[in-house]
């Protein structure tokens, strides 16, 4: 067995592993957090925007669409214009929805999500060109598929009954924290990519990789259908 096919077998292992092990937890609040919002009243600034920036770094949901995102662009430009695409995206949604009072199904709102994951790494190898003959605008994608990201984010919080005293700067607040979370998130991606591109294996891994994330976003689209159909 060639050195290829290995760690093609090792990633999927590790891949099955994770969301095996997290498929529970997908978008979920761990207690702490849970019992602090719960019993939160007024204005919490600073802890909101901890639990945004926790709510993003572990949400592998929205990191899996960033990677997607980010993989192929090689210019910092075109980094900044997309992330902020997304960025407008799901602020936009996120506070819409809480001030609103929006309320979207969350498993449903999660498959979609898992549909970007889907969606970024099938335009990543150039499926759209390959079986239509079509491109479609990444631009408005990746905004489209932000907001709803940013549904998630709102119909996650609001699931807490969250008191109208102080709701607006805590709402602002956790959506400053999730920026925080992202920027993290993803100068981390940028840094291993960076490394990594500096290797041959790079371009040769790019189809393993962007099938790895069709593969997640699938998996990710069951795990919710099926507590939908379940709960």
């Amino acid at each position: 067995m060639n050195d290829t096919r290995k760690n093609f077998i090792l990633l999927l292992l590790i891949t099955t592993g994770l969301f095996s092990s997290f498929s529970l937890l997908a978008h979920g609040v761990d207690d702490v957090t849970k019992q602090f919002l719960e019993a939160n009243e007024g204005s919490a600034i600073f802890p909101f925007i901890y639990i945004g920036a926790k709510h993003m770094l572990t949400g592998y949901d929205h990191l899996l669409f960033l990677v997607g995102v980010v993989f192929f662009l090689f210019r910092s430009k075109d980094v900044l214009l997309y992330v902020s695409l997304f960025t407008l995206g799901h602020s936009l949604t996120l506070l819409y929805g809480v001030f609103s009072q929006i309320e979207i199904n969350p498993y449903i709102i999660d498959a979609i999500i898992g549909l970007s994951v889907v969606y970024k790494g099938f335009d990543n190898l150039g499926g759209f060109q390959r079986l239509f003959n079509y491109q479609p605008n990444t631009k408005i994608a990746v905004t489209v598929f932000g907001l709803f990201h940013g549904f998630g984010l709102a119909t996650k919080i609001q699931e807490f009954q969250l008191p109208s005293n102080g709701l607006v700067s805590n709402i602002i607040s956790f959506n400053l924290g999730v920026e925080i979370g992202q920027l993290l998130a993803l100068a981390m991606v940028l840094i291993i990519l960076s490394f990594w591109r500096k290797h041959s294996s790079y371009l040769s891994f790019a189809t393993l990789t962007n099938t790895g994330l069709i593969s997640a976003g699938f998996m990710l689209i069951g795990l919710q259908l099926t507590g939908y159909f379940i709960s």
